[in-house]
């Protein structure tokens, strides 16, 4: 049994120790493009560092699959694939706007059981909300149960989609901001009715995907399948209901 404010209380620590001190204080060797794109810093490797010791403690005999260390062993990848308890850590997701002092980040965990995710954790530091998901007991921002947003005529809608020019028309508002993170926040605290996801990796989805879920959403692969929290290169839409997923469904595909 893991108790969720142990875990929240470690990443929030984490958080004050190696990611806000270097928040507009990198240098040019504490950056570094891992990919073409894709921007790594000092604080997302310390904190998947310390958070990675710290979590295997707490949970002995679990393991962790963390964004940094499978970057340099693919191979860890394959630990969702089988039984057991896999920690899932992204300790700084929206790294690009990190790098340029945009506080538009956050620190996502997730805790996998045999392949299905019990748990999730989602950090905003700057605003300092910490929102968690348990399996089938909601998902909460402190004391307050979060719930999605009531469904709504597609006119109404706004939501996190790269580039569509099948939507931009047909709904309120569209955008995206660099951080998965953030969106399932705003998916969950009234300010985006649905958002579409492609390159689904497991820290950045597992613990928002539950978090969505349990806040009332729903949510599907393209092909109508659930989400696994497994490295895909499938694509995922969540919205407030299944009416909204298929209007919106539609007009994605």
């Amino acid at each position: 049994m893991i108790d969720s404010a142990t875990v929240a209380d470690l990443i929030r620590e984490v958080a004050h120790a190696e990611i806000l001190p270097r928040f507009n204080n990198l240098v040019a060797g504490q950056i570094r493009e891992k990919k073409p794109g894709q921007l790594v810093t000092e604080a997302d490797v310390e904190a998947e560092k310390v958070l990675t010791g710290r979590l295997l403690d707490l949970l002995p005999g679990s393991s962790v699959v963390g964004e940094e260390a499978v970057e340099g062993n693919p191979g860890m990848l394959t630990a969702l694939e089988r039984d057991g308890a896999v920690w899932v850590i992204d300790p700084v997701d929206g790294t690009a706007n990190f790098a340029k002092g945009n506080p538009r980040f956050a620190v996502i965990l997730a805790l996998v059981v045999d392949g299905v995710t019990r748990r999730g954790w989602i950090f905003d530091p700057m605003a300092d909300r910490m929102i968690i998901a348990t399996e089938g007991e909601g998902a909460w921002l402190g004391d307050r149960r979060l719930t999605v947003r009531r469904p709504r005529p597609l006119a109404e809608m706004c939501g996190s989609v790269k580039r569509s020019a099948h939507l931009t028309s047909r709904v309120a508002r569209i955008g995206r901001k660099g951080s998965a993170a953030h969106d399932y926040i705003d998916l969950v605290t009234d300010v985006l009715d649905f958002a579409h996801f492609k390159r689904l990796m497991p820290w950045d989805h597992a613990a928002g995907v539950l978090i969505h879920a349990e806040a009332g959403g729903y949510g599907r692969m393209m092909d109508g399948k659930p989400y696994r929290p497994v490295a895909s290169n499938g694509a995922m839409l969540l919205t407030s209901s299944e009416g909204s997923w298929r209007s919106l469904h539609l007009l994605l595909e």
